[in-house]
């Protein structure tokens, strides 16, 4: 099916659709991530809510776009890409928010590693959205986007090691400095599985292309 074709069709409002909802979603998606980053610079309530709502939003985006497809019998992508990409967006933005929960209830002051790691992840977010937004029209340029997202998941996943490695090189000589080391590594878990996830979303983005061009 050629999708550029399918799009001009005046009578197939729903394959726009699902595209705008997976947009909308994504756009949530780089704001929560902004949110992130804010608070991974400066702890604030501001910053941590800013992700629940982004994370919230995001969610009812996602819920529409499963309802909108179990409706639709025709969509210009294959709906199990939809759904999956759909998935992997809502994936970035979980960890995220399980980042700034978790570092709310752990008590944890961020460092340079969180830092660098939600500086990475956030244009990471970034080129999947910019990805999305030229899925359709100019998939060339949706193509270069997903692979400067995978590039960013590597830089991600570089400092994931670093960071963990420097947590077991410091010196650990009390309970609390063990306690400190898990609760460090369970965040850089999540960061880690965030890129991860982003790194996903890129893949099915090149797959989608290579489908329908």
């Amino acid at each position: 099916m050629n999708l550029l074709k399918l799009f001009k069709n005046p009578l197939r409002p729903e394959c726009h659709q699902s595209i705008t909802r997976l947009i909308s979603q994504s756009d949530f998606c780089l704001k929560g991530l902004q949110g992130l980053l804010d608070f991974a610079r400066s702890p604030s309530e501001a910053a941590a809510q800013a992700v629940r709502d982004c994370e919230e939003h995001g969610d009812e985006e996602r819920r529409m776009l499963i309802d909108e497809l179990n409706r639709t019998f025709v969509t210009p992508i294959d709906r199990e890409d939809l759904f999956a990409l759909s998935r992997a967006i809502d994936d970035i933005l979980d960890y995220a928010y399980s980042t700034v929960d978790e570092m709310l209830l752990f008590r944890l002051l961020p460092n340079q590693y969180l830092i660098h790691m939600a500086e990475k992840l956030h244009d990471a977010g970034k080129e999947i959205n910019y990805a999305m937004q030229h899925l359709l029209k100019h998939p060339a340029v949706a193509n270069e986007h997903a692979v400067r997202a995978k590039q960013l998941e590597n830089r991600v996943e570089q400092l994931y090691r670093e960071a963990t490695a420097a947590l077991f090189h410091g010196k650990v000589e009390t309970v609390e400095d063990v306690l400190q080391v898990l609760k460090l590594r369970e965040v850089y878990r999540h960061l880690s599985n965030a890129a991860d996830r982003a790194d996903t979303a890129a893949n099915i983005i090149t797959d989608i292309n290579m489908k329908v061009m």
